[in-house]
């Protein structure tokens, strides 16, 4: 028994993380699923919704306003979430025909924002986006391209990093998101992405169900909500947002921690999700959302487990022993970054960090309630 759950927490952790994206590359080159993109350009509204964001809204019109989209079927709506610092004014400053302001004097958060802005929107399509990445010019044009074809009921674009004064943490992040675009754009391959860039996205207006109040991932709740109706999620990579990464560990960590409470809220929220009937894509959604939150347990068990095989002596002391040093230097990276230019470190202090915040997340996730309102950081964000 003891053997056979080492085995198969080692086999649980490196299917999280190598597993999965390696069968979904395979998967995408043996049976990838067609769309028909072609030119369309339908009336579409695209929403911004901000909390204080007054010293960055104007620009962020100004981008979607110089969307390479015909001028006369694109409109931005601004949401303005319970602003105190003249962001409502600013806004008021851009109106016109083509920009209108929402606002709610009491702060409620994104998803309550977001089911007061797409209930007052008319147009088929929506393009969601939020303040802080400025538009690609070309980014709406791309993404509309996808609604050409009729199964598809939304579509997510890339978040690209400017890392030319990045630290080297913030390289590292721009890594990680790599990978995780790489997982997205093959799941969108074979059938739906699990989630999107809430930086980004578009879908049908017709497919929109409000979400709950409380909700934290919204930009995985939208596009799951989209796929239990029948209709495909994609990634699209030509349709840009641009982004500066995080860089400081602490302000990563934060994001982190938010997101993966947000997962497990997710499945408190939507248990239905879980269900194969309900959910088309319950492996993928599964693999990339769900195996993670479990990889703590999972490490934690392979030491315990291995601790009692250790002794027998032989192998298994030494697997112990390799464990014990892993663990040893991801700490001592976490604790000298200046160890973490040696790649083994930088890799295993990474792999250490990002479970600790499952952790974190997961004790978010019961405590904070008020995880949905979210935080302005601007500057050294």
């Amino acid at each position: 028994m003891t053997t056979a759950i080492f085995a198969i927490s080692l086999t649980l952790i490196g299917f999280a993380y190598a597993g999965y994206p390696l069968l979904l590359a395979l998967w995408a080159r043996i049976a990838p699923k067609p769309v028909a993109r072609a030119p369309f350009t339908p009336p579409l509204t695209v929403v911004v919704i901000g909390h204080n964001e007054a010293t960055g809204i104007a620009a962020k019109i100004r981008s979607c306003l110089d969307q390479r989209y015909p001028a006369d079927h694109l409109r931005v709506l601004v949401v303005s979430d319970g602003s105190t610092d003249g962001m409502t004014s600013a806004v008021r400053g851009c109106a016109g025909e083509r920009v209108h302001l929402l606002e709610f004097d009491e702060r409620r958060g994104k998803a309550a924002c977001l089911n007061d802005a797409i209930a007052a929107c008319t147009d088929d399509f929506v393009l969601l986006t939020d303040v802080r990445q400025p538009l690609d010019p070309g980014a709406a044009a791309f993404l509309l391209e996808n609604f050409a074809d009729d199964s598809v009921g939304a579509a997510g674009g890339e978040l690209m990093f400017r890392t030319d004064d990045a630290s080297g943490f913030g390289e590292g992040m721009d890594a990680y998101w790599r990978y995780e675009k790489f997982i997205r754009e093959k799941e969108g391959v074979v059938a739906s992405t699990v989630g999107v860039s809430g930086a980004l996205y578009a879908l049908r207006r017709a497919l929109w169900r409000p979400i709950p109040p409380e909700t934290i991932l919204d930009d995985v709740m939208i596009p799951m909500n989209v796929v239990v109706q029948g209709r495909r999620v994609l990634f699209d990579g030509r349709a840009i947002a641009w982004d500066r990464p995080s860089r400081t560990p602490a302000r990563e960590r934060v994001r982190k921690v938010r997101t993966l409470a947000g997962n497990f809220q997710l499945v408190a929220l939507r248990p239905e999700l879980l269900l194969p009937w309900r959910n088309p894509i319950l492996f993928q959604f599964v693999c990339h959302k769900l195996l993670r939150l479990l990889v703590p347990l999972a490490m934690l068990a392979a030491l315990a487990s291995n601790a009692l095989l250790a002794m027998r002596g032989g192998i298994w002391s030494v697997l112990l022993i390799a464990q014990l040093a892993g663990y040893a230097l991801a700490i001592a990276g976490l604790a000298a970054p200046a160890l973490c230019r040696w790649l083994p470190v930088k890799l295993l202090a990474t792999f250490v960090s990002l479970n600790a915040f499952v952790v974190m997340g997961f004790v978010d996730f019961l405590r904070n309630r008020e995880a949905h309102l979210w935080r302005t950081h601007r500057g050294a964000a």
